[in-house]
């Protein structure tokens, strides 16, 4: 008598390829993930230094910028870091707020990105970042490799 079906053992041994086959795929598609998401800290951060530049270009200060620009920490525009925009205080009237210090931290997630532990733009445009040890680890976070 002929018996369709599958028995226990080809049952098992299906579960275990697949088993196998998520042990590989999960971790290598979580860390693809966790690299796109860099550049909302990067994109977040160009845009708010771009919007200090045109203050600045009205106002000679970034001091001057909005207060809901200066300041933070705010989400980033898609709420995977937060995202903090520092302007020195004025020492003098004669001597403006002339230099800003824009870092992000990453959220929820994201935070397991180990490799991209802090992201910072300054005033010089100097794209720098660090990974969890405190190390640079600028041109992997950046993109520039």
């Amino acid at each position: 008598m002929k018996r369709n079906g599958f028995t226990l053992v080809e049952l098992m041994i299906t579960v275990a390829i697949v088993a196998i086959l998520a042990m590989i795929a999960i971790p290598s598609y979580t860390q693809y993930v966790r690299r796109a998401n860099r550049t909302d800290a990067t994109k977040t951060m160009t845009l708010d230094a771009q919007a200090l530049e045109r203050c600045y270009s009205q106002n000679f200060s970034y001091a001057a910028c909005p207060g809901a620009l200066v300041g933070g920490p705010v989400a980033s525009l898609d709420g995977k870091y937060n995202v903090t925009i520092a302007v020195p205080d004025t020492v003098t009237p004669l001597a403006p707020a002339a230099s800003y210090y824009i870092s992000a931290v990453p959220l929820g997630t994201q935070a397991g990105d180990t490799d991209c532990a802090q992201f910072s733009l300054n005033t010089t445009n100097a794209q720098l970042a660090q990974n969890s040890g405190g190390a640079d680890n600028s041109k992997v976070c950046w993109g520039s490799t």
